[in-house]
């Protein structure tokens, strides 16, 4: 994994590619990489859409080796929704074979004079670009179906739906799974928009003939992996909950926690959590039955499991196991309890190639003003649709939750650097309210996941009710997470992780082992401070101020039943976050 792969799609007449080695970006992986490459070269006041933007695609440290978990893909850019820097993260195939091909990124820079759509080739032979103009406005599922038939079952493809090509701001890059469906996201933030603009519709990979990476210790390194699956496997949560329920498993925790956002962040509970919750949705599949259905490892190496299959009423596939975000954000809060619509609309968010998270705080907002009513499932359908089909109300909704807010005048409007709010209230949920505010990325549980010791107890125990003691928590979390995201392991293996010493030190010893090396936990930390500092300052010369780092007002003069609270944390303590 020793070359950057730099494929300018601005000259006259056809792109341009050249493969270098790291040089300065050397030792880097996963959001280092992405952060590091976007916060050096992007200028901070450009255009997300504009031809100085660049696209950074990843893979993480230990990607492409045998090592548990480490299939996790980094994309980088300066994000349409934010305007601030962006790395956004999928499991699926890719990274570890784009790994295995020995590419340590790839970096779409320039942007076409042509309205061209282009196709990326990638295997051990080389790499081509070539314009496809049969491939415009397909959605994901169709768009994988002739990258099959063109270049056979062992290929994996990162593509963009019709949200993409037409740069909404909602926009994902869709990643295969392990059965070569479109159905792992990097969802957050636009990425897809950024492809989109660039003229790219699809990058297939395949190693084929590409050997797995081979560590400096390989006895070390197997003794360490060895510790760390044995250290995963003995943990509650990703050894028993997650690969039985999946991540949906939160639903009734949560609920009943009060911190369960509901019609549009205006309650904490949902009176019909039980209807989509993961242990009914895994009654469900089980029942159904089908290869897969609740249990399954989004890519190879996965050992918690925590995906599935969703297959429909008649035994035929729709998507994969809604994850407990997308149950929330286009269930819960939408107040619509059924799981065959839940699934049906993810499906067309893959699709079509959307965040689910922005798409379902989206509709939330859309019903806030009146343009469905709360838990009618057909409308919130029919919304999604509009998306898809670019239609003028479609092309509002695709610019996400602040956006459609301006636009229909709505005051509740959870979002943080115009990035939507996933499924915890941060009144009821103190510590992810602060993570949602002063993230980097805007509002990202994945930033500083506070849920894991709020709610769970996992890492400690501070009171989610109460302010004391979140500040530290969230500025651990997202020094931790940051490091975590440059490894490419999943950020699930957090849980055992904080409880279990031994299993931090595995990892630490793998990366060791596999680098010779001889890294501290103390120089984990510094990774991810490292990483923090890139990124706030690319935001800070591209305008960011403190005062970005705050939730909407309606968080602090809006109590949430059931608790009746606000959000806590002042604002002069939120401003001491990154005070190390």
């Amino acid at each position: 994994m020793d070359k950057i792969l730099r494929i300018n799609m601005g000259p006259e007449g056809a792109p341009s590619m050249k493969e270098e080695g790291p040089g300065d970006y050397a030792g880097m992986g996963g959001r280092g990489m992405t952060s590091a490459i976007i916060a050096r070269e992007v200028p901070p006041l450009c255009h997300p859409l504009s031809a100085e933007n660049k696209l950074v695609i990843a893979p993480g440290l230990l990607s492409g080796t045998t090592a548990a978990m480490s299939g996790r893909l980094s994309v980088g850019c300066k994000s349409p929704l934010t305007g601030g820097i962006k790395e956004s993260n999928a499991g699926g195939q890719a990274a570890q074979v784009l790994a295995r091909l020995g590419y340590a990124a790839i970096v779409l820079e320039g942007k076409p004079k042509d309205d061209a759509t282009y196709k990326i080739v990638i295997n051990k032979d080389g790499v081509k670009i070539e314009t496809d103009d049969s491939l415009k406005l397909l959605g994901n599922y169709a768009l994988v179906d002739k990258m099959k038939a063109a270049y056979g079952d062992k290929m994996t493809c990162l593509s963009i739906g019709p949200a993409g090509e037409r740069k909404m701001a909602a926009a994902s890059i869709a990643v295969t799974d392990m059965e070569q469906r479109p159905t792992r996201h990097c969802g957050r933030g636009g990425v897809g928009a950024v492809m989109g603009s660039k003229g790219v519709k699809a990058i297939v990979l395949d190693d084929t003939g590409c050997s797995m990476r081979a560590p400096k210790d390989p006895d070390k390194f197997k003794e360490a992996n060895k510790k760390w699956v044995a250290g995963l496997r003995k943990h509650p949560v990703t050894g028993e909950g997650l690969p039985a329920y999946g991540t949906n498993v939160l639903t009734n925790v949560l609920s009943e926690a009060g911190g369960y956002p509901t019609n549009n962040f205006s309650r904490g509970s949902f009176e019909g959590a039980s209807k989509i919750s993961g242990e009914t949705q895994a009654e469900l599949e089980n029942a159904r039955g089908g290869e897969g259905s609740a249990t399954h490892g989004c890519h190879r190496g996965c050992i918690i499991r925590c995906s599935g299959t969703f297959y429909d009423k008649n035994g035929n596939f729709l998507t994969k196991q809604p994850e407990y975000e997308t149950v929330w954000a286009h269930g819960g809060n939408c107040g619509i309890d059924d799981l065959d619509a839940i699934a049906y609309i993810d499906r067309l968010d893959d699709d079509f190639g959307l965040d689910t998270i922005e798409m379902g705080a989206t509709v939330g907002v859309a019903m806030e003003a009146g343009l469905a009513k709360f838990g009618d499932a057909e409308a919130a359908t029919n919304l999604v649709k509009e998306v898809g089909e670019g239609t003028p109300l479609g092309r509002i909704l695709g610019s996400g939750a602040a956006v459609t807010g301006k636009v229909f005048g709505v005051e509740r409007v959870p979002v943080v650097k115009g990035q939507a709010m996933p499924a915890y209230d941060p009144r009821a949920v103190q510590g992810i309210g602060v993570t949602y505010a002063t993230s980097t990325m805007g509002a990202d549980h994945t930033a500083g996941y506070a849920v894991a010791t709020n709610i769970l107890k996992v890492g400690g125990d501070v009171d989610p009710l109460k302010p004391e003691g979140q500040i530290e928590l969230s500025r651990n979390l997202q020094i931790a997470t940051a490091a975590v995201d440059a490894t490419g392991m999943c950020l699930f293996i957090a849980f055992a992780v904080l409880d279990q010493p031994e299993t931090f030190q595995a990892l630490i010893d793998m990366l060791n082992a596999f680098y010779g090396l001889e890294l501290t936990a103390d120089d984990v930390t510094e990774l991810g401070k490292s990483i923090l500092k890139n990124e706030r300052e690319f935001n800070a010369a591209a305008g960011f101020t403190q005062e970005h780092d705050r939730l909407p007002r309606f968080f602090q003069t809006e109590k949430l039943p059931p608790h009746d609270i606000t959000f806590g944390v002042t604002d002069q303590e939120l401003d001491t976050m990154f005070n190390w």
